[in-house]
């Protein structure tokens, strides 16, 4: 089973859709198959809720939404990969026009990462917003923030990035995710779950994972012109996830 980690943004939601979504049960993720495509996620079209300062938040998950945007995003990457045909990327982003025609503000809540966590995702979080978990048995690792301070610190990573020379399709990625984030309602919770993506550790090397607090050190460093102290910082956290990142491009 391929291990993933998750970016999700909680919303406001009202009384009727609390009442609503409290009776759903989430239900274990069952793998399934579609033509060219797999996938390990619940079939129900459900929503992850939380209570975050006082409020009811929650997390629509939008399952087939989600898998549509990732198979025409693959296809403008890749156009002609053998793996996944024209006539299916055509097909997914005539579905997810229909979608959106019928719901304008449909849109994704949840960003997914296999195998690892995107480093630029840590440069939406405070060190302190980490907190460690328990998924049954197992140790995991999730952040979560108020949404408009998560937009702003990504900002300004493209800004210390941009003044730093660096290359535009590194600042681009950047920019999208600030894009992605400024699209949700104020009052919204970031939450950058580890889940399964923690099976890969230990839980001492759990413990001691200080990646978002690296990423900010690194970030820092360059906003004074330290080259050579952001590099280090950003070494240590990019040497974490090496093997994550390899078990990405084998699989």
């Amino acid at each position: 089973m391929i291990s993933a980690s998750y970016l999700r943004v909680y919303s406001p939601s009202s009384r009727g859709e609390a009442r609503s979504l409290a009776s759903h049960q989430w239900r274990r993720d069952v793998l399934r198959a579609d033509g060219y495509f797999m996938w390990a996620e619940s079939d129900q079209d459900d929503a992850f809720k939380v209570e975050w300062k006082g409020q009811t938040l929650v997390c629509p998950r939008n399952g087939r939404l989600r898998m549509l945007e990732g198979i025409v995003a693959f296809g403008n990457v890749h156009p002609g990969a053998s793996l996944l045909p024209a006539t299916a990327v055509q097909r997914a982003a005539d579905e997810l026009r229909r979608i959106r025609a019928g719901a304008p503000r449909a849109r994704s809540h949840i960003l997914t990462s296999p195998w690892q966590v995107p480093l630029r995702w840590f440069s939406a979080f405070d060190p302190a917003d980490r907190e460690l978990y328990d998924i049954g048995s197992e140790a995991s690792l999730r952040y979560r923030t108020d949404l408009d301070a998560a937009a702003d610190r990504v900002s300004r990573a493209v800004e210390i990035i941009d003044r730093a020379g660096f290359d535009d399709s590194l600042i681009d990625v950047v920019e999208d995710l600030e894009r992605w984030l400024r699209g949700f309602p104020d009052g919204s919770m970031l939450e950058l779950d580890y889940a399964s993506v923690a099976e890969q550790f230990s839980a001492v090397e759990l413990a001691f994972d200080e990646s978002a607090a690296q990423i900010r050190e690194s970030l820092d460093a360059l906003e004074a012109l330290d080259f050579e102290r952001a590099g280090e910082k950003y070494a240590e956290v990019a040497a974490r996830w090496v093997h994550a990142q390899a078990l990405a491009y084998v699989n």
